[in-house]
């Protein structure tokens, strides 16, 4: 591949990292972009702390590592080009133990979580059991609680913010952003470029960055990725009176969260809508689950006010592990999608590797186990 002209298609955090990397190292970058309803992007919740995840998947963690770490840099990095506010900081996480028997689990997750740290997992910091009395101090809407796991150096981030920021310095770097939709031109077993709306634009590489519409795309290139759109509904609570800034994460032993910005918003979610399809609607069921979790987990929330249900399609693959590499066959292609629900903490590092493969730079980590013809084992 050359460094001539690339094309990245999808304008969510992937895609806006990719951009913003090539257009930062002197590439002609197009960013093309549809803003479908649903971009998982614009909906997600944003925890950025991989080490406290109770997954059961080792490339999640091989990713993570150097992903979460890169933020800082990342984050600094769009100060310095004033592309405004990220949502982005350690405010801390409480996992939560909400009965005798979760309490005893208590101790054991604490030393994974340490094991992870010391293996150098960044955003745990000096972990500490706490209980429940410290746990409310920290989450004055929390409900009693017997014990909990406090983790400092967690952080989160505002997606669609984040998104907003890169696209922002991909610009001013250079990069061109067009919104429609986008085909692929293969020629010769190659890239050529894409076509906008009916538009050509000639390209040495093309990104494909497109979330949970990759696989439409990849269409043309006889390939289909095993994945698909997971739906998640996620509610937004406003608390009048109160300053959330800094009130942490609260995580616990399940698959749901509760976290916070500035100056008084609850963030609550999500369902896991497997088979979903593209189905961008807002559910009473789905709007109930995430609720009755939430208020059993913070009644203190009750008396909020409702402020709005996002709704994201997250793309998630088979066996839960990212596509990032060269499309098999196809020169000049590289994919990077499938994140599911971590897209915000993996996406932007995602981004710049699928950004150094494009332009022919080695990447900063070995992508062997995301390559896209990988056997696929669902999880």
């Amino acid at each position: 591949m050359t460094t001539g002209s690339t094309v990245v298609i999808g304008g969510g955090i992937v895609g806006a990292s990719a951009a913003r990397h090539l257009a930062r190292q002197g590439v002609k970058t197009v960013l093309v972009d549809r803003r479908d309803t649903g971009r998982a992007t614009s909906a997600g919740a944003g925890i950025v702390a991989p080490g406290t995840s109770l997954r059961d998947v080792p490339a999640f963690y091989e990713l993570a590592k150097p992903a979460v770490s890169w933020y800082p840099e990342l984050i600094e990095s769009l100060k310095e080009d004033g592309s405004g506010e990220t949502g982005y900081a350690v405010c801390g996480k409480l996992f939560l133990a909400q009965s005798d028997e979760e309490v005893e689990e208590l101790g054991p997750l604490k030393a994974r979580f340490e094991e992870r740290r010391d293996a150098g997992m960044t955003n745990l910091g000096n972990i500490e059991l706490i209980d429940g009395a410290a746990a409310r101090s920290l989450f004055p809407a929390l409900r009693d609680v017997p014990a909990a796991m406090w983790i400092p150096d967690a952080a989160r981030i505002d997606g669609a913010m984040l998104r907003e920021a890169m696209t922002k310095s991909a610009t001013k770097h250079g990069a061109r952003f067009i919104n429609g939709d986008a085909s692929l031109v293969i020629e010769g077993g190659k890239v050529t470029g894409v076509v906008v709306d009916g538009s050509r634009i000639a390209a040495d590489a093309v990104i494909l960055a497109a979330g949970s519409w990759t696989n439409a795309i990849l269409e043309l290139a006889g390939l289909q990725l095993a994945m698909a759109p997971q739906k998640g509904q996620i509610i937004h609570v406003r608390m009048p009176g109160q300053d959330t800034t800094r009130w942490p994460i609260l995580g616990w032993f399940g698959n749901q969260y509760i976290l916070t910005f500035a100056p008084d918003r609850v963030v609550a979610g999500a369902t896991r809508e497997t088979g979903s399809g593209y189905d961008t609607r807002v559910t009473p069921g789905g709007v109930k689950h995430v609720l009755d979790t939430a208020l059993k987990i913070a009644p203190g929330i009750a008396d909020g006010s409702l402020a709005e249900v996002r709704v994201g399609l997250r793309p998630f693959a088979d066996d839960g592990i990212p596509f990032i590499g060269p499309v098999p066959g196809i020169d000049n292609l590289v994919v990077s999608t499938g994140h599911g629900p971590s897209g915000l903490q993996l996406g932007p590092y995602s981004g710049r590797l699928a950004a150094d493969l494009a332009v022919g730079q080695k990447p900063a980590m070995d992508l062997s186990t995301f390559r896209l013809d990988r056997p696929v084992v669902v999880s």
